[in-house]
């Protein structure tokens, strides 16, 4: 099993905190995405998580082109195909089976399978891969546990998510093998329910701030 021609690692690089997003009102999508940029973070992970999940993302992909647009929550072989048919360039899943993976693999676009074990670490690896999500982050084990799998697999990259917030994300990012964290602080609930894209944007501007 190869791995796609586009490699994963470009996600772990384009900004610090990857905006970790559930939007369940379709008129959001598109004002939460410029909010994001305009705060300086121009990526988004998507969730595939409700109804609109898909629909978010075709509206995102026509209307903020400058996006970089990813999945999240990806757990069946569908779900990816569906998600890149929908626009999406990249794809995050919360762990990983031997079919969801080469399901991801044969979308030929880059993604980032979820691990939470050193077995599971090696699995991406063997499968020609090193850019891969730890999940759930502070739940297993944390910034210690990532320093500790360092050690013996120094090719493995991650980004981290759950349970991460803005005090405890730079401690992350000061490991040599954390490309990114994952945060879902930015997109507050409220604040889309109440169309404060300013607060967002400025929520994002902070996190652009951790590099």
């Amino acid at each position: 099993m190869s791995a796609p021609e586009s490699s994963p690692s470009s996600v772990l690089d384009i900004v610090p905190v990857m905006p970790v997003v559930v939007i369940d009102d379709l008129a959001a999508a598109v004002p939460v995405a410029r909010a994001l940029v305009d705060g300086g973070l121009p990526a988004i992970e998507l969730t595939l998580r409700t109804p609109v999940a898909l629909d978010a993302l075709r509206a995102i992909a026509a209307e903020v082109p400058e996006i970089t647009l990813g999945a999240g929550t990806i757990t069946t072989p569908a779900q990816a195909e569906a998600a890149v048919a929908a626009g999406a360039g990249f794809l995050v899943s919360p762990g990983l089976t031997p079919d969801l993976l080469a399901a991801m693999l044969a979308t030929g676009v880059p993604f980032l399978p979820g691990t939470s074990t050193v077995s599971e670490v090696l699995a991406v690896l063997e499968a020609g891969l090193t850019e891969m999500k730890f999940f759930p982050a502070e739940a297993a084990g944390g910034a210690p546990y990532l320093k500790s799998v360092a050690g013996p697999l120094p090719q493995a990259r991650f980004c981290p998510t759950g349970g991460i917030t803005p005090a405890s994300a730079p401690s992350y990012l000061s490991l040599p093998n954390v490309g990114c964290v994952g945060g879902s602080w930015l997109t507050p609930a409220d604040a889309i329910a109440a169309g404060d894209w300013e607060r967002i944007s400025k929520l994002a501007a902070e996190a652009a701030a951790l590099r």
